[in-house]
């Protein structure tokens, strides 16, 4: 099986032009009754052996994380060791030399690279409760903001190397992290700022996102698998600082009104994943969408058969959504002005 970045890799190597690639593209697109444009691809599997190493990739660095935790090294028996999540982060560079940069396995590379960053950002914060075991709210978001700055430099450090895509996300969201823990370091203590703040952040990922996303537009190269893990991103910080800002789960049921919001939220979040053509919104918001849906049938009195109804309109409505993509998305997009939709993926198919 071979992906749209083997295809795009096989163009630029000679071994097949550009009018034979589109060719393959627009023959995968009239069998899917979908133009490629609009499918998402990206690159997770390139067979069974993904799953395979990976699996043995994430027991490796459970047992290396598990060996460099007996390593205290001053840490009190209580803490946890900074050289659990630093041999981890090591292993998990060395085993990317040969799986990411000279095999180019998808599902590896993306674990490797959360191994990486995610070893460093646990080493430091391990360090830092070593250092700093008892400190307020102000140090520890000034401890987090730091421990975000190294993380971005570590995912800086491993896209230069290896290029992974997942990387540039990890890199962003490590960077929303370090404005985040300032802001909190200078206004301890408010849960309605850090809900403001990290929908700042997941709308300058999204931003970002758009950036690569429109630099790509038939959706071709491995700028728009970047441009996916962004969106993937920034989805659930927009749509989980947005609907607690909203109090949707602040107690056990919500008021009509509260719910019918949501809902336009949700059909607003559907309009703007037509328009740039991606799905990750939807995804990230169905939870509440779902619990506001299941509010408005509990009051309307189908209290024993809410839960049914809310599966059977919310199932049926993005089965529908998505047999209809296409044709939704040309409708959203000819509403746009000429502007934006010339920035925009193409609606139909792409040229060649």
């Amino acid at each position: 099986m071979y992906s749209e970045g083997d295809l795009q890799d096989a163009v630029t190597a000679g071994v097949l032009s550009p009018q034979a690639a589109q060719a393959l593209r627009d023959h995968v697109a009239q069998l899917r009754a979908s133009p490629v444009v609009d499918e998402e691809n990206f690159r997770l599997l390139t067979g069974f052996n993904d799953i395979f190493v990976a699996i043995a990739g994430i027991i490796l660095l459970v047992a290396v994380g598990w060996l460099g935790n007996s390593v205290r090294l001053g840490a009190a028996e209580h803490h946890p060791s900074f050289m659990s999540g630093a041999l981890v982060a090591a292993v998990s560079w060395g085993l990317a030399e040969y799986f990411t940069r000279q095999r180019r396995m998808a599902l590896p590379s993306i674990l490797l690279l959360a191994g990486f960053v995610g070893g460093v950002a646990f080493a430091l914060g391990a360090l830092a409760g070593q250092l700093f075991p008892d400190v307020g709210d102000r140090v520890a978001s000034l401890i987090i903001s730091g421990v975000a700055a190294v993380s971005a430099l570590a995912a800086w450090m491993h896209w230069r190397r290896f290029m992974v895509p997942i990387t540039v996300a990890a890199g962003a969201a490590a960077a929303a992290g370090v404005v985040g823990g300032l802001v909190l370091a200078a206004f301890p203590g408010d849960i309605r700022l850090a809900y403001l703040l990290l929908l700042a952040g997941g709308l300058a990922i999204f931003a970002l996102a758009m950036r690569w996303d429109m630099s790509d537009r038939t959706r071709t190269t491995r700028r728009a698998d970047v441009a996916f893990w962004l969106h993937l991103t920034a989805a659930p910080m927009i749509a989980h600082s947005l609907f607690n800002l909203l109090g949707v789960f602040r107690g056990d049921d919500i008021s009509m009104g509260k719910a019918i919001v949501v809902i336009l939220l949700y059909i607003a979040f559907g309009l703007v994943g037509l328009a740039i053509d991606r799905r990750a919104l939807l995804v990230s918001s169905l939870a509440y969408v779902l619990f506001a849906l299941y509010a408005l049938f509990k009051q309307a009195g189908a209290v024993e058969l809410s839960a049914a109804f809310t599966a059977l309109v919310i199932g049926s409505s993005l089965l529908l959504l998505s047999a209809l993509w296409h044709h939704a998305r040309m409708l959203v997009v000819g509403t746009l002005p000429p502007s934006l939709t010339n920035r925009l993926p193409y609606a139909g198919s792409a040229p060649a």
